[in-house]
């Protein structure tokens, strides 16, 4: 450059002399002489001449800030080429540093410096996820002399293979990974697709074909999740989308896949419902069971607790007419769903009481002994029947009583008596208890009215009224809030008799209400 200024200068020295000297001249041999415009015009020639040659060092000289603005310019598309660096002097790196050269103390150079350093550290990062090592190193050692971040340049000098032995060892896992996946082997052990691939971006977090196959794979499990929800299994969707979220839980497709399990767990509960209200307690309670497994949900909580209060009230049931194996096998199952449960307690201790009595029942006894036990039993009857204790409480009601006496002298004038007598009582109950709201002595008598007459054809007539009356009541109570006793009234009304079409409207009414 300071060659080209020595030149400039001596050039335009050269030039003034002689302008100088033909201006003498010309004041002597006078301006109008053709001689003398020839001359004038040879010197604009020349000057033009001059100028064309020597334009640029010239503007160099005089305007050094168009020299930097160019280098600037072509410095930046260098860097949009991706020339980030050439031994000619046309990469970016070549073009700011010769700007530097020329104005050290220009911000938008040094900046344009930087920029240079960090594409460089972007291009080794795209070249490390592609498998190009070479290239990569050969970037980052360029962000290196440019002074690009320390610790970005070492996170991805650390992701470089040390030796050609760890190089071929990445390359062997990413082939194994692939032709794992390419088998359908995704997530079946070490050597399958899914944890080959992480292997490799252990090593190479960035490595883009180890990045896509992965991605490739988890849209297979997550294909396979939707397809088990939408078949209804429940656990395999949530096994499913539990490994998928081990490996990445930002994965595009999960969201899509979590929707269909939560429709799936929204079915299998209404499912249950529907089990519940149709009597079919043990596939209600698998239901339910199946829904809070996956997660806790109140409305299939409730539900497994109205499976268990019905399942001991027909505990309760069993034990008065003396099913004691049928008893037994429905408590093991209460007992299994819920075995801290107070229901649960207390119909074990009906149970109880109820083989004690029968057991009281069985001892031998003689004429005698038959006929006072017989008129203690009918005394005992008469006071429950007077204070309306039907069913209530098992093993001292009135039906208990009729049992007791039946079993002893099931001939016995006085028996028939008490059967014929108990009877009407048990309807009229009924009636007198429906009509004053009074819903569960309703039902106590309900249930003796069954069991001193089975075959009453009245009875189903009676159950219906009485589960009406009861989801009447439940409706009435939920609209002022009453959750708790709503739900007991859904839960009554089922057992009751579980056909009820009242019951299914308010059991979806439930659903909506109870958060």
């Amino acid at each position: 450059m300071e060659n080209w200024r020595q030149r400039c200068g001596h050039a335009l020295e050269t030039l003034g002399e002689r302008l100088r000297l033909y201006l003498r001249w010309w004041v002597a041999r006078g301006w109008n002489s053709p001689r003398a415009w020839r001359w004038i015009a040879l010197g604009v020639a020349i000057l033009a001449v001059v100028l064309a040659i020597f334009r640029q060092p010239l503007a160099d000289t005089f305007w050094p800030e168009t020299k930097v603005q160019q280098l600037l310019d072509d410095g930046r598309q260098a860097l949009l080429e991706g020339r980030l660096s050439a031994a000619d002097g046309t990469g970016a790196r070549e073009l700011f540093e010769a700007a530097a050269a020329l104005d050290p103390d220009r911000s938008t150079v040094q900046q344009a410096l930087v920029l240079t350093g960090q594409t460089a550290l972007n291009q080794a990062r795209a070249h490390l996820a592609a498998g190009d090592y070479d290239q990569a190193n050969a970037a980052l050692e360029l962000a290196r002399q440019l002074q690009a971040p320390a610790t970005e340049i070492n996170r991805l000098a650390a992701s470089l293979p040390r030796d050609a032995h760890e190089r071929d060892s990445v390359e062997q896992l990413l082939h194994r990974a692939e032709a794992a996946q390419a088998e359908g082997r995704l997530d079946d052990g070490p050597d399958s697709a899914l944890p080959l691939y992480q292997r490799v971006l252990a090593v190479q977090p960035d490595r883009m074909q180890a990045l896509e196959g992965r991605d490739d794979a988890l849209s297979d499990l997550l294909a396979k999740a939707t397809q088990h929800a939408s078949a209804g299994d429940l656990a395999a969707t949530v096994a499913l989308l539990t490994r998928v979220e081990s490996y990445d839980p930002g994965h595009a497709n999960l969201p899509s896949a979590k929707a269909a399990l939560n429709g799936a767990l929204e079915q299998r509960s209404r499912q249950a419902e529907r089990d519940l209200s149709r009597g079919q307690l043990q596939k209600a309670a698998k239901g339910f069971q199946q829904v809070l497994a996956v997660g806790e949900d109140s409305i299939a909580r409730q539900g497994l607790q109205r499976v268990v209060l019905l399942q001991t009230q027909e505990v309760t049931r069993l034990a008065g007419d003396f099913h004691f194996e049928q008893a037994e096998r429905m408590l093991a199952q209460a007992r299994e769903l819920a075995p801290d449960s107070a229901e649960v307690g207390a119909a074990m201790r009906t149970l109880q009481r109820a083989r004690a009595a029968q057991k009281s029942m069985e001892t031998p006894l003689s004429a005698a002994s038959r006929e006072r036990r017989l008129k203690e039993l009918l005394a005992e009857l008469d006071v429950a029947e007077a204070r309306q204790q039907w069913l209530l409480p098992p093993g001292n009601s009135a039906y208990d009583r009729f049992k007791a006496a039946q079993a002893l002298a099931p001939q016995d004038a006085r028996v028939r008596r008490a059967a014929a007598r108990i009877l009407p009582a048990a309807r009229t109950c009924f009636e007198d208890n429906l009509r004053g709201n009074r819903l569960r002595a309703a039902r106590t008598c309900l249930d003796a009215w069954q069991a001193l007459a089975a075959t009453d054809a009245g009875q189903a007539a009676a159950r219906r009224r009485l589960a009406q009356r009861w989801i009447a009541v439940g409706s009435e109570r939920l609209g002022a809030g009453d959750t708790a006793f709503a739900a007991q009234a859904l839960a009554q009304a089922q057992e009751i008799d579980s056909s009820t079409p009242e019951i299914r409207d308010f059991a979806e009414r439930m659903r909506t209400v109870v958060p």
